[in-house]
């Protein structure tokens, strides 16, 4: 079991020459990494519930799994999943929450999380805590999935994906009570644009409580930060069929 979990490294959104290359990082208390499976290729073999683990490097928890061949993986511990409860990859898997199967034969309706984009690369969709997308329709070699956010967009049936929705539901109306919190999770603090000067974010500047002194907020760095902010030729586009809502 040691082989799952390693030290997570400390870069504090640094690079490699030491500058800051991603602000509002740093001083996060020391964690391990858990290596957790995210393809589910432990084909056609019974696995069972041992456990259930807290991630603080993620919003949901993890599920220890014991299979049949003595291998032992953590997965996203999904809604309604128990101790001693039996999980399984395959393409004529129960649908039944923590079971993995292809797109292609999951039913019209179902729940789905841990959803892969590429087939065999692991699950990339619905990885969160509470999250989980909804099997629309179907279209040839493609599958149309209602996103968490809304959006509608088409999935190569091949790909697998699992079964139920993810735990931890009340994470999202947790209250952080004091700064100290938010600096063992590594966040550090976010200064508003207007307060700072103009040298250091667009906003800067101005003789007391002003405004941005601009139409549109834009990012530190000059970028739009509202608004239609996504790449007009991104080469995902044409599997989008309904945008997320607002």
């Amino acid at each position: 079991m040691n082989r799952l979990k390693k030290i997570k490294k400390k870069r504090s959104g640094r690079d490699s020459s030491g500058q800051v290359s991603v602000r509002h990082q740093g001083a996060e208390h020391k964690k391990f990494l858990r290596t957790i499976d995210f393809r589910r290729n432990n084909k056609n073999v019974v696995g069972r519930v041992i456990a259930f683990e807290y991630d603080p490097n993620r919003s949901v928890d993890l599920a220890l799994i014991k299979f049949s061949d003595g291998d032992t993986r953590y997965i996203l511990k999904p809604e309604g999943l128990k101790l001693n409860d039996n999980v399984v990859s395959s393409e004529n898997a129960d649908i039944k929450t923590g079971n993995t199967l292809p797109l292609s034969g999951i039913p019209i309706g179902t729940f789905v999380h841990n959803i892969e984009l590429t087939p065999g690369k692991g699950g990339q969709l619905a990885r969160s805590a509470g999250t989980y997308a909804i099997i629309a329709a179907r279209e040839g070699n493609f599958v149309h999935l209602k996103m968490p956010s809304g959006e509608i967009r088409k999935i190569r049936a091949q790909g697998y994906a699992t079964v139920g929705t993810l735990g931890n539901i009340d994470w999202k109306n947790r209250v952080f009570r004091k700064a100290g919190t938010k600096r063992h999770m590594g966040i550090r603090p976010t200064v508003r644009g207007v307060a700072q000067n103009p040298r250091s974010h667009p906003h800067g500047g101005g003789e007391g409580r002003s405004g941005i002194g601009m139409s549109l907020p834009k990012t530190y760095a000059g970028r739009p930060a509202v608004g239609k902010t996504r790449k007009k030729k991104k080469y995902s586009n044409k599997y989008i069929l309904q945008r997320r809502k607002k």
